[in-house]
């Protein structure tokens, strides 16, 4: 690399060091708040360290919103949903891209106007529905509302990418007697494997973080995810700042655990998918 080159690159690295201090930054100040108790943070403010762990505060807020069943209920509903919408979007996908049906290009608009249309719009449709079907207030109404909404887009990413699947490689698979469903488990998914991992960490964190068709959907406190059951919490009862933050920590930490855990698949899948 020459030195002209490697001069260059240092204001784009200075540009990414600045964004994530900017990312990282809010985290921290919530972490330091939640463990520091209402006396400092009313004496010294939001931005001091705090002089020990105080822990009351986030014990008493698992305690009021029965936290462990909210983590139950947003870890079985965003699990469900991720896995499921990646199944979904591989099948639809399969047949689009790869089984070139009738219509195409008109499929593919329908699932980009799946895309496009805003959740306001879902509200009293999904409403009435789940009314006449019976699974209002259940965590099944929201399971399937979700994995038809992730699905729409994993859908269109997928028919893009299986679209270019080599065809020799088909071929080949049903010259030695392949079926449709053999090419399909064998052939298209081990190959697209970390592009199907990418997709499953983003449909978690997104259905991680829905609030509107949760709260309209979930009005027992027994089925509440945990961003529902934030909400309604600060908008009923008070809260000091202590909590507050500790309210907004766990209910982001799990999400971020998350992502760590499943780090080196979504870099693995963005890099195949460069090279790609």
């Amino acid at each position: 690399m020459t030195r002209p080159t490697a001069l260059r690159r240092y204001p784009v690295l200075l540009a990414l060091c600045l964004a994530a201090l900017f990312m990282v930054v809010p985290f921290l100040i919530v972490a330091v708040n939640a463990v520091k108790s209402p006396a400092e943070y009313s004496q010294h403010g939001p931005l001091s360290l705090p002089h020990g762990l105080y822990l009351d505060g986030l014990k008493d807020f698992w305690q009021r919103v029965d936290f462990t069943r909210k983590l139950v209920n947003s870890t079985l509903i965003s699990g469900s949903v991720a896995l499921l919408a990646t199944v979904l979007s591989v099948l639809n996908a399969y047949a689009i891209g790869i089984g070139r049906i009738r219509g195409r290009t008109w499929v593919l608009a329908f699932f980009v106007l799946a895309n496009m249309l805003p959740q306001e719009a879902l509200v009293y449709p999904l409403y009435y529905l789940s009314k006449q079907a019976g699974l209002y207030d259940t965590r099944l109404s929201v399971i399937i509302v979700f994995t038809v909404i992730q699905s729409a887009f994993g859908t269109y990413l997928l028919s893009a990418v299986l679209g270019q699947f080599p065809r020799e490689i088909i071929e080949a698979a049903r010259i030695d007697g392949a079926n449709k469903w053999q090419i399909l488990v064998r052939i298209v998914v081990p190959v697209s494997r970390p592009t199907l991992g990418v997709l499953l960490v983003f449909f978690f964190i997104w259905t991680w973080n829905e609030f509107l068709l949760p709260l309209v959907m979930l009005i027992s406190n027994d089925n509440q995810t945990v961003s529902v059951a934030l909400g309604v919490l600060q908008g009923q009862r008070l809260m000091d700042a202590t909590m507050t933050n500790a309210a907004a920590l766990l209910g982001v930490l799990p999400a971020i655990v998350f992502f760590l855990v499943f780090q080196r698949t979504l870099t693995r899948g963005i890099a195949v998918g460069a090279v790609k």
